[in-house]
């Protein structure tokens, strides 16, 4: 009896000790005295690069999944990812323009989202909540995506993790596919911690599909985004009235285009940020911008930035708002950037994205520790895959100075304070040289883009619902190889002043650009 009565004192004190334990822990996350960055099961498994992963979709009904894609509803499946199974989760269609873009390839090669937790709260890969399964669109060289985000990553630029997986259903061969970890709760508490603050993906009008630009975690189906009074789009398949378009796929009247351009149609134009467009372009083809989804300060009221706030990744308050909104004001102003930006991270952010010449972007933004940041997302159309009509030597020799395309620096408040400030545009050309030197000087990239050719070849070709031929494939990714290390040639000489640094520049000494004879773009994949 007596040695009873001392094991339920020792149980209540170490209960107890835990406890107080638990709550010291608690409060050194609150103030930040713990790690940023949080250690995750899956890093090591799934996002391991050194092979091809393998993912076997279980589903009774593939066909009629694939059927209704497009309406990018969650179906009940099983997956095996390298022989391990996890049963009744959930997996949908992913994309925006992509989604559309499918059919007119004539196959069913969709990109999917597969939310482990999506059925069964708790249940995650390793501690992963959700994997999008890109299906490389677009891309001949099958790395554009990958590289992007090794380059982001090897950086220190917070991006997300992948590797490549081939897919199969119910055993049979399906495609080699991109595996990329979700921007959301799993990736903001492994590269942020636990306070990890908000998530938002600015993104205005979603005229081609694409459920997934925007909206909480849960999953919940938002339906058709409410369109801000401020737009005047009463039908958003439709252009504003008193807008001369008289073809939806023919540029506005008045505009002076080269003949070999090429615009969407209308109804599938997505609200990006640096789209090449020649000068006297009205922007998306007359659509009107949304200063909003480009960070421009309007007013304090909450209305002006729905595309902002209604598809905030994370739960957000008034507070939050408010807090955005005045970091906003003060982003525009140039005030005591320090203090709301986080001016390294986002620098080297743009040193990378600004290499990659990535023009279907200035995407998500994170507002974290009171200060916002970028993060990486969807280059499938990097390297010059969203270009129309710039051609190889303007890619290649794409000024680093002056990298907006159809607008000015100062519409991109951004990216405009690095330029605004000459200890930050020093800084910018400081990290740009070492991202060069070591990353494209010291033979890694080379290596790097070797390897993976030859691990992915013969994945590509068996592939069987791939987007190109095998050997469209070996000439882009000879091509990607080609373009990268011209570029690091150019840039190499805009950072020490031998090659103009500005489009303006460029325009009035042509001649010392570097030369990109026999290189063709297209070989790596684009737009059409």
């Amino acid at each position: 009896m007596s040695t009873n009565r001392h094991i339920d004192k020792v149980c209540i004190v170490c209960i107890t000790v835990l406890l107080i334990l638990s709550l010291i822990l608690i409060s050194l996350k609150k103030a930040g005295a713990l790690p940023a960055s949080a250690d995750m099961g899956y890093e090591s498994r799934l996002f391991d690069t050194s092979k091809v992963h393998t993912i076997d979709i279980i589903m009774e009904d593939w066909d009629g999944f694939i059927e209704t894609c497009e309406t990018e509803e969650y179906s009940a499946c099983s997956v095996v990812i390298d022989d391990e199974t996890y049963k009744n989760i959930g997996i949908r269609a992913k994309g925006n323009t992509s989604l559309s873009s499918v059919k007119r390839y004539g196959n069913n090669r969709y990109s999917f989202k597969i939310e482990f937790d999506c059925y069964n709260t708790g249940i995650s890969y390793h501690g992963l909540d959700k994997i999008s399964l890109n299906n490389i669109i677009q891309d001949n060289t099958y790395m554009k995506d990958y590289l992007c985000y090794q380059m982001m990553g090897s950086f220190d630029v917070a991006a997300p993790l992948c590797s490549y997986a081939y897919i199969t259903v119910n055993g049979e061969d399906w495609g080699l596919y991109l595996a990329v970890e979700a921007v959301e709760e799993s990736f903001l508490e492994r590269n942020y911690g636990n306070a990890y603050g908000e998530l938002y993906k600015p993104d205005s009008m979603d005229m081609g599909g694409g459920r997934g630009n925007g909206g909480k975690f849960d999953g919940e189906d938002f339906g058709e985004r409410e369109i801000p009074e401020s737009a005047q789009m009463p039908d958003p398949g439709q252009p504003p009235e008193g807008t001369q378009i008289p073809d939806p796929g023919q540029p506005p009247e008045g505009a002076q285009l080269p003949e070999n351009i090429e615009l969407p149609q209308y109804k599938n134009i997505h609200d990006s940020f640096e789209i090449p467009v020649p000068e006297n372009t009205p922007q998306n083809g007359g659509i009107p911008a949304n200063d909003d989804v480009s960070l421009i300060y309007t007013d304090d009221s909450y209305e002006s930035y729905n595309n902002i706030f209604d598809n905030a990744k994370t739960d957000i308050t008034d507070n939050d708002k408010e807090r955005l909104i005045a970091s906003l004001k003060a982003l525009n102003e140039g005030e005591n950037i320090a203090d709301i930006v986080d001016t390294n991270q986002v620098i080297r952010y743009f040193v990378v994205h600004n290499f990659v010449c990535n023009f279907d972007s200035y995407t998500g933004s994170m507002i974290h520790d009171g200060r916002m940041s970028m993060i990486p997302w969807d280059y499938n159309l990097a390297f010059g895959g969203f270009e129309s009509g710039t051609g190889a030597k303007g890619l290649v020799n794409y000024p680093i100075d002056s990298p907006i395309c159809g607008g000015e620096i100062s519409s991109r408040p951004m990216l405009a304070w690095i330029f605004e400030n000459k200890e930050y545009t020093e800084l910018y050309h400081t990290y740009f040289d070492e991202f060069i030197t070591e990353y494209l000087g010291s033979g890694i990239f080379t290596e790097e883009i070797d390897n993976i050719s030859q691990m992915i070849a013969p994945y590509v070709e068996k592939d069987p619902t791939k987007f190109c031929t095998y050997e469209e494939f070996e000439a882009g990714a000879e091509t990607l190889k080609k373009f990268c290390l011209l570029r690091a040639e150019s840039i190499t000489g805009q950072l020490n002043g031998t090659i103009p640094s500005t489009s303006e520049e460029q325009k009035a000494n042509s001649s010392a650009l570097i030369d990109a004879d026999g290189l063709n773009i297209t070989d790596m994949g684009s737009m059409r």
